[in-house]
């Protein structure tokens, strides 16, 4: 990971706690997690489903949407969450210095559902990106 886009986001004027920076991190490393590409597209099919049944799909999201809620609770497993956690202290270890970054990922640190939850986030944005 560039240090450079830690660099770019500790200075972007995102907070801390936002989500668009939380979804940001975790997204600079979902492909760490090996996530098999066959369930990763079915799941996020099904997704998108939930997302289309509640009204318009591009309508923003938030940690809290049925949408990544069930992605979420679709794609966890133990062995992921596991491997998500060691990327993100992996990043963090790059992000000395860089307080608004650090801070972010401290908080995905300390809270594993949220770090969850953003992961969903970070693979639906992908996405409807591609539509």
């Amino acid at each position: 990971m560039p240090r450079s886009r830690l660099t770019e986001l500790d200075g972007s004027g995102l907070e801390a706690r936002s989500a668009e920076l939380l979804v940001v991190l975790v997204w600079l490393v979902a492909g760490d997690l090996g996530i098999d590409e066959s369930d990763l597209n079915a799941a996020r099919r099904r997704a998108m489903f939930v997302l289309a049944a509640g009204g318009d799909p591009h309508r923003e999201l938030d940690h809290d949407s049925v949408a990544a809620e069930r992605l979420a609770t679709e794609l966890d497993t133990p062995e992921r969450r596991l491997v998500l956690a060691e990327a993100l202290a992996g990043l963090a270890e790059e992000a000395d210095g860089l307080p608004i970054v650090t801070e972010a990922l401290d908080l995905l640190l300390a809270e594993p559902d949220l770090a969850w939850r953003s992961l969903a986030l970070a693979l639906l944005a992908d996405e409807l990106a591609e539509e």
